[in-house]
């Protein structure tokens, strides 16, 4: 898809965004959306086609770092509860508590007990979470171990994107069959009837963007959504002080 097509479709979609998330607020819908994929697969960039255009007070990227020596001590779920919507608000997980079945348990950070218990606790927990009218939709991104290889050259060669890459990029690369064997436990403990996986091929950035939004607008009937009319009162200019007998301490930049 050629850039302009591109960014035609996603200004139409980023509209239904906004009257979705202004749907989700006066509903008071409680909407929890989570991504998870290999690295380098576009989880950062459908989040920021997702959210870009919304209200940043009522929706939340949440991308978490390691846990600290006090999480680690915590109820595995604990951390992530915090970052839950209340009513009228969404959050966006940047990767999720599905860590624990994927780069935990391929790289040995958590014990296999401890992994066999999250796969037995998380459809409870999410079950959880759905009764308490929470909205829940998971995404995997499936990305094809070339493109993997051609984006992590670009993260390597580009100064802008040479932070995306770690070391611990290329150990996950080195073990890219223990990671498909992860996925697939993975989604055969959790995916189900009512909180299913939906995978989105994800070797052409721009259109895993575009169905990706579109599925999630499938998900809502908001359809009959209007935004209220307002009629702008005029400003009395009276009065209005210029800028000009501000102090020498203050600054204009031109």
């Amino acid at each position: 898809m050629n850039k302009q097509a591109y960014l035609f479709h996603l200004r139409e979609l980023q509209i239904e965004l906004v009257k979705l998330q202004y749907w989700i607020q006066q509903q008071g819908f409680k909407v929890v959306i989570l991504f998870e994929g290999r690295d380098a697969s576009g989880k950062g960039g459908i989040i920021k086609a997702i959210t870009e255009r919304l209200n940043p007070r009522h929706v939340k990227v949440v991308a978490l770092d390691k846990p600290s020596d006090r999480e680690k001590t915590q109820w595995y779920f604990q951390r992530y509860v915090a970052h839950l919507p209340a009513a009228g608000e969404m959050s966006v997980f940047d990767r999720s508590w599905y860590n624990r079945a994927g780069v935990e348990k391929v790289m040995g950070f958590c014990s296999d007990d401890e992994y066999q218990n999250f796969l037995k606790n998380c459809p409870a927990f999410e079950s959880m979470l759905m009764e308490s009218g929470i909205v829940l939709l998971k995404y995997w991104l499936s990305v094809s171990p070339k493109e993997q290889e051609k984006r992590f050259h670009k993260r390597l060669t580009d100064p802008l994107k040479r932070w995306k890459f770690s070391d611990m990029d290329l150990k996950a690369r080195a073990k890219w069959v223990e990671y498909t064997q992860a996925k697939v436990e993975m989604m055969q403990a959790t995916s189900s009837a009512i909180s299913p996986w939906h995978i989105v091929p994800a070797d052409d950035k721009k259109r895993a963007r575009l169905n990706c939004i579109s599925h999630i607008l499938t998900q809502f009937d908001y359809s009959k959504i209007e935004f209220p009319h307002f009629d702008l009162p005029s400003v009395d200019e009276t009065g209005y002080e210029s800028i000009n007998f501000i102090n020498n301490t203050i600054k204009q930049i031109y």
